[in-house]
């Protein structure tokens, strides 16, 4: 039994595509013989013509079940709104630690939540850390069944204007 064993690597143009401070943290085979990798920025995940990274504060939701890991990303619309995208899906053939890594990820990365009422429904706001820099960003998500008005967005707007504030005097 060796002492010294080398680590596995993820092929090589995985490695060539990431930033230049940007390290692997764990990656996984997939069924099609693909690759999802995490890394200190985000998860790479392969698309159709090559690789996407999504950064870690967009990240919503990961599902690890049946070997099948599920990544739901958010986009932001106007520093405002979290805003999902339809889930992705791998099945995971070589998982390595993958699917705690990215749980563990996606949930450091969330420093605050909050649940405010709202007309109709309600929003759910969140601050997370954001990679490489210092502070957190604070967006909000409209939950399901809330409806998007006029009320709404300004109800979070406003919301949003005394969280970073506070935010903001809390780190002074």
């Amino acid at each position: 039994m060796s002492l010294f064993t080398r680590r596995e690597r993820p092929p090589a143009a995985i490695l060539a595509g990431l930033d230049k401070d940007e390290r692997v943290v764990s990656w996984a085979d997939t069924s099609d013989d693909r690759v999802v990798v995490a890394t200190s920025l985000g998860v790479w995940w392969p698309e159709p013509t090559a690789p996407r990274r999504m950064p870690w504060p967009h990240i919503d939701k990961v599902v690890w079940r049946d070997g099948v890991l599920t990544v739901t990303e958010a986009d932001v619309v106007d520093d405002t709104l979290l805003v999902d995208r339809p889930p992705v899906s791998a099945v995971l053939t070589k998982p390595r630690d993958l699917p705690p890594m990215v749980r563990k990820r996606v949930e450091a990365n969330i420093v605050r939540s909050e649940l405010l009422t709202v007309g109709g429904g309600a929003v759910r706001f969140v601050a997370r850390r954001l990679p490489g820099r210092d502070g957190v960003a604070w967006w909000a998500r409209i939950e399901p069944g809330t409806p998007d008005t006029e009320g709404v967005r300004s109800a979070i707007t406003a919301r949003l204007a005394i969280l970073r504030s506070d935010w903001d005097d809390q780190e002074r």
